[in-house]
């Protein structure tokens, strides 16, 4: 069973000599053309963590950039899909069997139409709320049951979504952006250290 091992109680993974590891996935479409876009806003913030912890994002068999670092004795892997926003389920799925990695210990970052920019909001757990990468993660593994932080990219009021989510920031727009980015990386840092998902939200979603 996929990740029956990561089910047992942190204290006795540890007794039993298992390597802790957690996945933080960023959404977004590959290719230099979608850089600074609206619906990058996922790979912005895996590549803001990689910086931050000085490692690489390098390429694997299963369709998705990879980086990985060690913090506190735990193995965190950062993902970036390479499959296109709406695949991003082909490339997850198999890296959650490689590494044996529980959906608990998976955290999906993504853009929200429903969020003005500047803000993010953390889930526990949920349905996708129209957003396609996220459909295709809750096909390809079965479950809602995954951690996410949203970032807010604003709703257009008259371009269409699909336009909407491929253009650029403004440039009055991207400290706000910045200061986000800054705080789902901080979130996402509380997470990790402090394996209390529920705390952290309570935390970041009344800034």
């Amino acid at each position: 069973m996929l990740g029956e091992l990561s089910n047992l109680p942190r204290c006795l993974r540890l007794f039993k000599g298992e390597i802790e590891m957690k996945m933080i996935v960023g959404l977004g479409n590959i290719g230099q053309k979608y850089d600074g876009t609206r619906h990058n806003v996922g790979f912005a913030t895996v590549d803001a963590f990689a910086k931050q912890y000085n490692t690489n994002f390098g390429s694997s068999k299963y369709e998705a950039q990879v980086a990985s670092f060690n913090l506190n004795g735990e193995k965190i892997v950062l993902v970036k899909p390479s499959t296109y926003m709406n695949e991003s389920g082909r490339a997850v799925r198999p890296l959650m069997d490689f590494y044996k990695i529980d959906v608990s210990d998976i955290l999906i970052v993504n853009d929200d139409l429903d969020l003005e920019v500047g803000r993010i909001r953390l889930r526990q757990k949920g349905s996708a709320g129209g957003h396609n990468g996220l459909k295709s993660i809750i096909a390809h593994t079965g479950t809602q049951e995954f951690k996410r932080i949203k970032i807010g990219i604003d709703h257009p009021d008259k371009v269409s979504v699909v336009d909407w989510v491929l253009t650029k920031f403004s440039k009055n727009q991207e400290k706000a952006l910045g200061d986000a980015i800054n705080t789902a990386t901080l979130a996402t840092e509380d997470w990790l250290e402090t394996d209390d998902f529920m705390n952290t939200m309570n935390k970041y979603n009344h800034k």
